[in-house]
């Protein structure tokens, strides 16, 4: 009775092992990964060229510089060049002005970075791996609208590798290229629509949170094509309800996200394989990274 106890204690460790080291690649909170030899980071060059961004399934990431602040704050673990390498190919920033300086926030958390510091690791990234593209959204904070803009404009000047017309180009006209994102406040670039109005819809229900997304995607996938970028973010928060006030970000994206991976995988069979435009994550593992990546192989 013992021995069996002992055997059956022990197969419950190790597929709970399984388990969390599967999970982990869905679901990544550890900064210090580090990719697998195999891992095919120039995932867009398998891309043809005429094909537009509207009909390419692009993997992103939610306040893709949020790494500081706290467990309210923090939506990622990867380093920016990090996202890059793993497959990452949308960045969601929110800037503050001061001086003659865009500084990258989270609310009123300073995220240790400039958007001069972000553009010069975004375009050392393309100038290794000319294949691919880049897509920025910026938002400006506050009620800096107008300077934003004109700064980011000085930023990138006459720059050739930065898309900042508003027509929709195809693969092979954005290759080695920074794409920017327009939306409301933000006026460089290809017009953007967002499945949900609000980025982060306050969660109290992870099931619930769950058919928001089905939904989201369902308007993803009959929106793809168009004149514009579709966007959907899977993150979320419960922090300011009192349901929901212990699901921070990260604990979010610990239940969304293998759910998310299994979602999508039902897909594949599908021929040609929908196509669901940007899907913005919070905390992305490296499978769940590739299972986005999948739907633009047929």
């Amino acid at each position: 009775m013992k021995a069996g106890y002992k055997n059956l204690l022990f197969t419950h460790i190790v597929l709970s092992v399984i388990i969390l080291c599967h999970g982990n690649d869905l679901f990544n909170d550890n900064g210090n990964v580090i990719l697998p030899g195999s891992y095919n980071i120039a995932w867009m060059a398998s891309v043809q060229d005429f094909r537009t961004l509207s009909l390419i399934t692009i993997p992103g990431t939610h306040h893709s510089m949020a790494l500081y602040g706290g467990p309210v704050e923090k939506c990622q673990a990867l380093s920016l060049k990090d996202q890059l390498r793993a497959g990452i190919r949308y960045l969601d920033l929110k800037v503050f002005a001061l001086g003659d300086t865009l500084y990258v926030m989270h609310g009123v958390m300073y995220q240790h970075s400039t958007f001069k510091e972000v553009l010069d690791t975004v375009r050392a990234f393309l100038s290794e791996f000319k294949s691919e593209a880049v897509l920025i959204r910026v938002e400006p904070e506050f009620f800096e609208k107008k300077m934003v803009n004109e700064m980011v404009q000085s930023l990138i000047g006459n720059d050739q590798h930065v898309w900042v017309s508003s027509g929709m180009p195809n693969m092979g006209q954005v290759r080695g290229k920074i794409v920017f994102l327009q939306k409301s406040t933000f006026t460089l670039g290809i017009p953007l629509i967002d499945t949900y109005g609000k980025r982060v819809k306050k969660v109290t229900n992870i099931k619930d949170k769950d058919n928001t997304i089905i939904n989201q995607l369902n308007a993803a996938a009959e929106a793809s094509g168009g004149d514009n970028v579709v966007l959907t973010y899977t993150s979320g928060t419960g922090f300011g309800t009192f349901w929901g006030m212990f699901l921070t970000p990260k604990r979010v994206a610990e239940k969304v996200n293998p759910w998310l991976n299994q979602y999508l995988r039902q897909f594949y069979p599908n021929k040609p394989r929908p196509w669901f435009g940007v899907i913005a994550m919070d905390f992305p593992g490296f499978d769940l990274i590739q299972t986005v990546i999948g739907f633009n192989k047929w």
